[in-house]
């Protein structure tokens, strides 16, 4: 097979499960993150590596455009869920990337029951989706610094003028 960063996107729920059960079965560590990332950024690559750094394999669900768009607004994302999946593959961080069109990521929480949960520290362990299904599991929910000055809405304000 030849290899493309693409090849780390997983949509199918049985692919996925039977890739967290091989995973488990070797008796490595998933850690599993979500968000947008419309318009990858610096403070996008360091959050994403030291998310990494707390285990073996780092998952990572992406909103779907439709989901962002109830989130944040008609007018995002700026980039394509196939583009945006595209370019966080190519991060070597990052593992597999899963699509999600709920506003959270709760049902691929419940899916993977990863062993680590990670949010920016904008969130608390008490308000992150999905930290009760990982903790009633033996699991860590874990909170990691954002990058200073570095967020997709400034880069958008900026761009459009406003900054």
């Amino acid at each position: 097979m030849i290899y493309t960063a693409a090849n780390k996107i997983l949509t199918d729920s049985h692919h996925i499960l039977k890739t967290v059960n091989r995973l488990r079965f070797k008796g490595k560590k998933i850690v599993f993150t979500n968000g947008c990332f419309d318009i990858l950024h610096k403070g996008h690559v360091e959050y994403l590596e030291a998310a990494k750094n707390l285990g073996d394999f780092l998952w990572v669900g992406i909103n779907t455009d439709d989901s962002i768009s109830r989130l944040k607004g008609p007018e995002r994302p700026l980039v394509s869920l196939e583009g945006r999946m595209r370019v966080l593959a190519a991060l070597e961080s990052v593992d597999w990337i899963i699509p999600f069109s709920q506003d959270t990521p709760a049902e691929l929480i419940d899916l993977i029951v990863p062993d680590v949960l990670v949010k920016g520290d904008d969130y608390t362990p008490d308000t992150i989706v999905g930290a009760s299904t990982v903790i009633a599991n033996g699991g860590q929910v874990i909170t990691i610094p954002l990058t200073p000055g570095f967020s997709t809405t400034q880069l958008v304000n900026k761009i459009k003028g406003i900054i």
